[in-house]
Protein backbone atom coordinates (compact mmCIF):
# COMPACT_ATOMS: atom_id res chain seq x y z
CA UNK A 1 0.00 0.00 0.00
CA UNK A 2 3.04 2.14 0.15
CA UNK A 3 3.90 1.58 -4.04
CA UNK A 4 4.67 5.54 -4.55
CA UNK A 5 3.08 5.04 -8.09
CA UNK A 6 -0.19 4.21 -6.61
CA UNK A 7 -0.46 7.86 -4.96
CA UNK A 8 0.65 9.75 -8.56
CA UNK A 9 -2.35 7.13 -9.96
CA UNK A 10 -4.53 8.73 -7.33
CA UNK A 11 -3.71 11.76 -7.38
CA UNK A 12 -4.24 12.21 -10.99
CA UNK A 13 -7.32 10.19 -11.43
CA UNK A 14 -8.44 12.84 -8.93
CA UNK A 15 -7.25 15.95 -10.98
CA UNK A 16 -8.73 14.53 -14.48
CA UNK A 17 -11.80 14.17 -12.49
CA UNK A 18 -11.61 17.45 -10.81
CA UNK A 19 -10.94 19.02 -14.38
CA UNK A 20 -13.82 17.39 -16.16
CA UNK A 21 -16.30 18.41 -13.00
CA UNK A 22 -15.11 22.19 -13.40
CA UNK A 23 -15.36 21.67 -17.38
CA UNK A 24 -18.97 20.48 -16.93
CA UNK A 25 -19.76 24.18 -14.73
CA UNK A 26 -18.49 25.94 -17.34
CA UNK A 27 -20.65 24.38 -19.95
CA UNK A 28 -23.50 24.76 -17.56
CA UNK A 29 -22.57 28.22 -16.69
CA UNK A 30 -22.24 29.23 -20.37
CA UNK A 31 -25.56 28.17 -21.41
CA UNK A 32 -26.96 29.85 -19.09
CA UNK A 33 -25.24 32.86 -19.29
CA UNK A 34 -26.44 32.22 -23.57
CA UNK A 35 -29.97 31.50 -22.51
CA UNK A 36 -29.79 35.00 -20.46
CA UNK A 37 -28.81 36.89 -23.47
CA UNK A 38 -31.51 35.27 -25.93
CA UNK A 39 -34.35 35.92 -23.14
CA UNK A 40 -33.02 40.21 -23.02
CA UNK A 41 -32.88 40.07 -26.69
CA UNK A 42 -35.87 38.44 -27.19
CA UNK A 43 -37.74 41.33 -24.79
CA UNK A 44 -35.51 43.86 -26.68
CA UNK A 45 -37.36 43.08 -30.33
CA UNK A 46 -40.64 41.97 -29.55
CA UNK A 47 -41.47 45.99 -29.89
CA UNK A 48 -41.93 46.91 -26.11
CA UNK A 49 -43.01 50.58 -26.17
CA UNK A 50 -41.47 52.99 -23.58
CA UNK A 51 -45.01 54.24 -22.99
CA UNK A 52 -47.49 52.74 -20.50
CA UNK A 53 -49.58 50.00 -21.71
CA UNK A 54 -53.83 50.58 -20.72
CA UNK A 55 -54.59 46.88 -18.81
CA UNK A 56 -57.91 44.86 -20.35
CA UNK A 57 -60.82 45.51 -18.74
CA UNK A 58 -61.17 43.08 -16.01
CA UNK A 59 -58.16 44.44 -14.78
CA UNK A 60 -59.11 48.03 -15.03
CA UNK A 61 -62.64 47.12 -12.95
CA UNK A 62 -60.89 45.11 -10.64
CA UNK A 63 -58.33 48.40 -10.01
CA UNK A 64 -61.63 50.15 -9.43
CA UNK A 65 -63.02 47.97 -7.07
CA UNK A 66 -59.91 48.20 -4.86
CA UNK A 67 -59.70 51.64 -5.18
CA UNK A 68 -63.76 52.01 -3.54
CA UNK A 69 -62.49 49.50 -1.34
CA UNK A 70 -59.70 51.84 -0.11
CA UNK A 71 -61.96 54.84 -0.05
CA UNK A 72 -64.34 53.05 2.01
CA UNK A 73 -61.43 51.99 4.90
CA UNK A 74 -60.25 55.41 4.72
CA UNK A 75 -63.41 56.43 5.86
CA UNK A 76 -64.13 54.08 8.26
CA UNK A 77 -60.77 55.17 9.55
CA UNK A 78 -61.40 58.56 9.83
CA UNK A 79 -64.94 58.17 11.25
CA UNK A 80 -66.69 59.30 8.47
CA UNK A 81 -69.99 57.64 8.42
CA UNK A 82 -71.03 56.70 4.75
Amino acid sequence: MTDPNLYFTMAGASLAGLGMVCLAGLAGWRGWLSLKERELTTFADHGHTDGPTLPNASARIEIADLKERIRKLEAIASGVDL
